[in-house]
């Protein structure tokens, strides 16, 4: 963009940042849904764009609400995306063959097959047309697998900045196999949710991307806590929300419980979520005898997450690999105490005997352990430890404070102004 063009972005009418998710709304990423209200609320107007995810469940209202106002790279089909392909060859030819290089180059060196990244190229030649249409200026991706690919993409045949949140494992795991040196080199900026995160984009990234690599928390919203009166529960029940996935730990958690109850110790647990190891878990429970302790109840809205956290004595996610939870973020909002492990950024969080109890990833002795001193601790005690981990929480993870940190970060890439009231 020329000096000219880039003074009337900032000058003119009020321009727009675009959001690029795989999957939006979804149950497990209300964060997401956070952060876009939020940002808004700052005075930054916000389309929304996925890939997929108009006919996924959802129990929330306010992700009813916001898949009205997304648009789906997918929902039109392989016409669709063919026909997008073909205006974007033939329209700027240039700009189209230079990403083709690039999806070409990426998926010559990953591990997934040269077609997908193909089919990369076709979904970005769709959003590139509509964020012109949409005068948008900026575009953001969360996570920095495939929506950052089709981000960087969208960029080159739109010439438009983008920038991404990079979330966790998912993207450090396979680094040079999702291109995420080359996401990070071509990115105007790039988030990372906690301390921990930034330093593995530092590992790969050239020493001359490092300033543009910035913490922003996920955030929780006041209404989620800030009403509520918090009381100790001496009942011994627990609950550990999130995805039924292997990563999450609760294979471990149940052999956790059934080491407890060999030693005298009950304890009823809850897991919130569903995902890909339920049948496993299910077959857990049983092989385990714990049918009458567990209870599996899917997934289920904010309000009735906030319900079971409340309803435990404390919150538990033994995790084997992590960003940083936002469950943690929740509860310890919420004044319970957490059970979780000294894994990427949560130990940023969650202060050991203070606010919580940490263990090493994996070591089900140590988990045993934690949670035997929670079983074991007085309401007195909970209740100083859930008033620590409130404040820490509250303090930390803001999410109007975060999306004003995010906010500066739009703006300071040269294209985004301030929504004229």
């Amino acid at each position: 963009m020329s000096e000219h063009s880039s003074s009337r972005a900032v000058d003119g009418q009020a321009t727009r940042v675009a959001y690029l998710v795989n999957q939006y709304p979804k149950v497990s990423h209300s964060f997401i849904r956070r952060e876009i209200l939020a940002v808004e609320r700052q005075g930054i107007a916000i389309e929304r764009f996925a890939l997929r995810g108009w006919d996924e469940p959802v129990v929330d209202p306010q992700d009813v609400s916001e898949r009205a106002k997304t648009r789906y790279v997918l929902q039109g089909g392989l016409i669709a995306l063919l026909a997008a392909t073909a205006h974007a060859a033939l329209t700027a030819p240039g700009r189209f063959a230079r990403a083709l290089w690039l999806a070409t180059r990426l998926g010559l060196r990953s591990d997934r097959p040269l077609p997908v990244h193909w089919i990369y190229l076709a979904e970005a030649c769709v959003l590139a047309r509509w964020l012109r249409q949409a005068q948008v200026s900026h575009l953001h991706a969360h996570f920095g697998t495939n929506p950052a690919e089709v981000a960087m993409l969208a960029g080159v045949l739109s010439g438009l900045p983008y920038s991404f949140t990079a979330h966790g494992s998912e993207e450090t795991d396979k680094p040079q196999f999702i291109g995420l040196p080359e996401k990070i080199r071509r990115a105007a900026f790039v988030v990372a949710v906690s301390s921990y995160g930034r330093a593995q984009l530092y590992r790969w990234s050239r020493l001359e991307d490092w300033p543009k690599i910035h913490v922003v928390h996920c955030g929780l919203e006041r209404g989620f806590y800030e009403a509520v009166t918090v009381q100790p529960v001496e009942a011994s029940r627990l609950v550990c929300v999130g995805r039924l996935c292997q990563e999450k730990g609760q294979l471990l958690l149940l052999r956790a419980l059934r080491y407890l109850r060999d030693e005298g110790l009950d304890c009823e647990l809850v897991l919130a979520g569903d995902g890909e190891m339920r049948a496993a878990i299910e077959h857990e429970v049983d092989r385990l005898g714990l049918r009458g302790q567990v209870c599996i109840t899917g997934w289920i809205s904010s309000e009735r997450v906030r319900e079971e956290i409340l309803a435990a004595r404390a919150l538990v996610l033994p995790s084997f690999a992590e960003g940083l939870p936002v469950v943690l973020m929740e509860a310890m909002a919420l004044g319970r105490p957490v059970i979780s492990t000294y894994v990427a950024g949560i130990p940023e969080l969650v202060v050991e005997d203070e606010c919580g109890w940490l263990s090493p990833a994996g070591d089900l002795e140590r988990l045993v352990e934690s949670i035997k001193e929670c079983l074991r601790a007085s309401p007195r005690r909970l209740e100083a430890m859930g008033a620590i981990a409130r404040e820490r929480a509250v303090l930390r993870h803001d999410i109007d404070t975060e999306a004003a940190r995010l906010t500066v970060h739009f703006r300071a890439s040269g294209r985004v102004q301030q929504v004229s009231s």
